[in-house]
């Protein structure tokens, strides 16, 4: 398989509500994390941070232009590669000790990080067999109900647990913007890792039905309105909540 250039790893979409979308095309769809930039008024919010195979900072001069925060929606590989490139780093309470010791099993890199998961390889030296995640300790613990200021931006921690112990999404209801990590997005849900918990899953899935959203930024695939969370979520409770 050939080998991407690191100056063609990382892809930057605009989108609506000063949010930016960073992502890594070379991943197949399925594991290719979506990391989203938030521009406040006077400081930037960083909602996870990809594979770490390719610097972000290096690379991607948006997330270095002021001071930022890196939140990590939860602690999956996919999501917290690069959270060490950064001085400022929040994670809910329960995985505070995976950002910090991000083993590979723990941070479901063994079995998932193979050469199958990428479209192009990343560029020299990357080897999957000895791909690691950086320890990144969090400079600040989140709980449910916590407010985040990225400058001037207000978002609210909604703690989620189910396809983790640590999950979150955030809110901000100024603008009915939802990231909602990895418990919800509009494509397959994993509920199956081995900290995952089916009652928290349909708990957490019940209380996002009653947030006023009106659009939903997920951790994997294309974005999608508050109408159509709704669905996915009533669908999804059909088949689970029994």
């Amino acid at each position: 398989m050939i080998r991407a250039r690191p100056e063609d790893w990382w892809r930057v979409t605009r989108l609506d509500d000063g949010i930016s979308l960073i992502d890594e095309p070379h991943i197949l769809p399925f594991y290719r994390c979506n990391c989203w930039h938030v521009r406040g008024p006077d400081g930037d919010l960083l909602v996870d941070s990809g594979m770490g195979v390719v610097s972000l900072r290096d690379w991607v001069p948006l997330v270095s232009e002021r001071p930022l925060l890196a939140v990590a929606s939860h602690t999956h590989f996919d999501h917290i590669g690069c959270h060490h490139e950064f001085d400022h780093r929040a994670v809910h309470r329960a995985e505070a000790h995976l950002l910090a010791n991000p083993d590979r099993r723990a941070v479901l890199a063994d079995p998932y990080v193979t050469d199958e998961i990428f479209e192009t390889l990343p560029p020299e030296p990357y080897r999957s067999e000895r791909y690691t995640v950086t320890p990144a300790p969090a400079t600040r613990l989140l709980e449910d109900g916590e407010v985040i200021d990225a400058g001037g931006r207000l978002f609210e921690v909604v703690h989620t647990p189910g396809h983790s112990p640590g999950g979150i999404a955030l809110l901000e209801r100024a603008t009915g913007v939802l990231f909602s990590g990895d418990i919800v997005y509009d494509g397959p849900l994993i509920e199956d890792t081995y900290h995952a918990d089916a009652a928290d899953y349909i708990a957490s899935m019940r209380r996002l039905m009653d947030l006023p959203v009106r659009v939903v930024h997920g951790g994997h695939f294309p974005s999608f309105s508050g109408a159509r969370l709704h669905r996915i979520l009533q669908d999804w409770l059909k088949v689970h909540d029994v």
